[in-house]
């Protein structure tokens, strides 16, 4: 006769198979969930937008857990689902263009300390970077990466991740140094 009963032994490795994926990823998260929403919310620059990506980036990661085969990869690996699925939204959304230009909407707000007056300035300055000068520039200064690992997630050759690099410090010092820059700094 068929036994149609539930096997004991395999319900059990089951249950330990789901409650080892389910430490592995709350320690994941724990470690790593305020880089990745830096990151996001330097790609957006709208903490509701970052927050959801953020939420996306780390159920995708739940989904594909067993992929991650190197726990010293993981940063890297989250960064490049989080960069998957900003470049989702913008398949997504349909734009309304206006003719108010973005600056002008990013400069009506007020800053209240020293530091956000520096950080919105220095934010600003980096968004004119070309993205192709900003998006390495951004994962090494906000995300902490080497050259090596850039070039791994932008799949691109290391020393033209290094140049870009140094094209993307020196724009924006340049942009940093413009007489009408320094002196919002100033005061």
């Amino acid at each position: 006769m068929f036994n149609f009963g539930r096997n004991k032994k395999s319900e059990s490795s089951v249950n330990s198979d789901m409650l080892s994926k389910q430490r592995r990823y709350d320690s994941l998260v724990r470690a790593l969930h305020g880089d990745i929403y830096r990151y996001a919310y330097w790609l957006c620059g709208d903490k509701h937008i970052a927050e959801d990506i953020t939420q996306e980036t780390f159920l995708r990661a739940w989904r594909s857990l067993e992929s991650l085969k190197d726990n010293k990869a993981a940063k890297a690996w989250l960064i490049t689902i989080l960069r998957r699925e900003n470049a989702r939204r913008f398949e997504r959304k349909q734009f309304d263009y206006s003719d108010i230009e973005q600056e002008t909407l990013e400069d009506s707000f007020s800053v209240s300390t020293e530091d956000n007056a520096e950080q919105h300035l220095i934010r600003r300055q980096i968004a004119k970077l070309e993205v192709e000068y900003r998006e390495p520039l951004i994962l090494q200064v906000v995300g902490g990466f080497s050259g090596e690992e850039i070039a791994d997630i932008l799949s691109l050759n290391r020393n033209t991740v290094m140049t870009r690099l140094f094209r993307a410090r020196n724009q924006l010092k340049d942009l940093l140094d413009e007489p009408q820059v320094r002196g919002q700094s100033n005061g």
